[in-house]
């Protein structure tokens, strides 16, 4: 797979720029309810939206750092989780229009 693909993949399709909007709307959200008041339980809705995969470098964080992850790793695992699922969306989307294609027109033979 070369760089385009990965690109397109990632952040060229539909399903991929609503994920990352929904994400990076809740991440604005979460800044914005800190930096004016208390933010309660704004702070988890990133990591849900990541999850399962924000879930896994969570328990690394706590596996590496005994239950004290540092914040930038959190960060960085969430801006990881993002976007390995929404890599994930472009592929099942490439697959599924992949499928439609050759379902539209079948071979001659």
């Amino acid at each position: 797979m070369n760089i385009r693909a990965l690109y397109r993949l990632t952040f060229a399709n539909p399903a991929s720029v609503v994920y990352l909007g929904i994400v990076g709307a809740s991440v604005v959200f979460e800044v914005a309810a800190a930096l004016l008041s208390d933010p309660g339980i704004v702070g988890v809705w990133p990591f849900l939206l990541t999850a399962p995969t924000s879930l896994v470098t969570v328990m690394v964080g706590q596996f590496l750092w005994n239950d004290a992850s540092p914040g930038w790793f959190l960060v960085a695992g969430m801006v990881f989780s993002a976007l390995v699922q929404s890599f994930a969306l472009g592929a099942v989307l490439e697959t599924l229009r992949a499928r439609r294609r050759v379902i539209a027109r079948p071979g001659r033979g």
